[in-house]
């Protein structure tokens, strides 16, 4: 009989190598902490102070990065992926007018790898600093059995903020008439991941990440990892002139819409009023994918659309160049909840 003693670290998890990525993701939430944060990363909960509101409504919302998570391992890049967690996160959140107040995060992996780790939570970092979000917890947990070889998740959460009265409230003041203001997207943002390895042979085919995308200057790889980008500073700048707005995660147009009209309302877009990135022709010409499923999987080059009246939608348009008009909401007259013509 072998007399050897178990320990934990022969069963999987290294408390040694855990305990310095935790000491280096403090140092890194720090650097997000306002006077606000009262107790960070380290105890057994974080703690805030909430203050400047007269009637504050919490928001919260909470996101993975999916399978692009897949995709950045087979490149060996996880440069982006805090970032791309964080505005994944926050987007879900400003949608009402709220202010992110905090951050919090969740790695599960098989081993730790305290360089991917640090390289994520810097991204983490770096993200919340730059909408004034304070990462102030979060948890690493080491799981061998539950994920294999390299394999791991993440996921986010985040906490905000919203005066009761300036609230935005679509379904009950939106109305037929109002305009349809689009902000672009940079590719894919963190959706429909599982449709891009199905389409590439991924991982079985990873020289194609190295091709050149045709009227662009990057590969297929660079493409896909874009991160996905934070609206705040365009949309907090116009929350007085909107009546709603959306943020166009997987399901498109067609599943993101609706959660923000009634049930009588119809959103007309019009797809030749915006650019599509190269990206997506990339992948329905590789794939031989319809139009349709094409916009019913991906945002199609639209991160955020606001409904905004006729009157203040130029307010809207001067306050984010990059921004145009991209549709009409119209009475609903048939079951279809959103329609787009011309699309590409």
């Amino acid at each position: 009989m072998d007399n050897k003693k178990i320990t934990y670290e022969s069963a999987g998890v290294n408390l040694q190598s855990s305990e310095k990525i935790k000491n280096k993701i403090k140092d890194l939430a720090r650097e997000t902490y306002n006077p606000k944060v009262i107790g960070g990363v380290g105890g057994f909960g974080a703690m805030y102070k909430i203050s400047g509101y007269r009637e504050p409504i919490l928001v919260s919302s909470t996101d993975p990065v999916g399978t692009k998570l897949m995709l950045a391992g087979m490149m060996g890049n996880y440069s982006h992926i805090g970032e791309d967690l964080v505005n994944a996160c926050i987007n879900d959140l400003i949608v009402v007018g709220a202010e992110p107040l905090f951050f919090l995060d969740y790695i599960a992996t098989s081993e730790m790898i305290p360089s991917v780790v640090e390289t994520i939570v810097r991204g983490i970092s770096e993200a919340c600093k730059n909408v004034g979000c304070a990462l102030i917890g979060g948890e690493t947990s080491e799981m061998p059995g539950v994920f294999n070889g390299s394999n791991f998740d993440i996921s986010g959460f985040v906490v905000g903020a919203v005066e009761a009265d300036k609230m935005l409230d679509p379904i009950n003041t939106s109305r037929p008439g109002d305009l349809l203001i689009g902000l672009p997207s940079n590719g894919l943002h963190t959706n429909g991941y599982s449709l891009v390895r199905h389409v590439f042979n991924l991982p079985n085919n990873l020289d194609t990440l190295g091709n050149r995308i045709d009227k662009s200057d990057e590969t297929l790889g660079e493409a896909l990892l874009k991160p996905h980008p934070s609206y705040y500073e365009d949309l907090k700048q116009v929350f007085p002139f909107c009546k709603g707005i959306a943020h166009i995660t997987g399901g498109g147009l067609f599943e993101n819409m609706p959660r923000i009209l009634s049930n009588d309302i119809h959103a007309e877009f019009d797809a030749s009023l915006w650019d599509i990135p190269p990206i997506f022709q990339v992948i329905k010409e590789t794939g031989n994918i319809d139009s349709d499923e094409m916009y019913r999987v991906f945002n199609m080059g639209l991160g955020m659309v606001i409904i905004s009246s006729p009157e203040n939608t130029p307010k809207v348009l001067e306050n984010i160049p990059h921004s145009n008009i991209v549709g009409k909401l119209q009475p609903k007259v048939s079951d279809n909840r959103v329609s787009i013509k011309n699309k590409k």
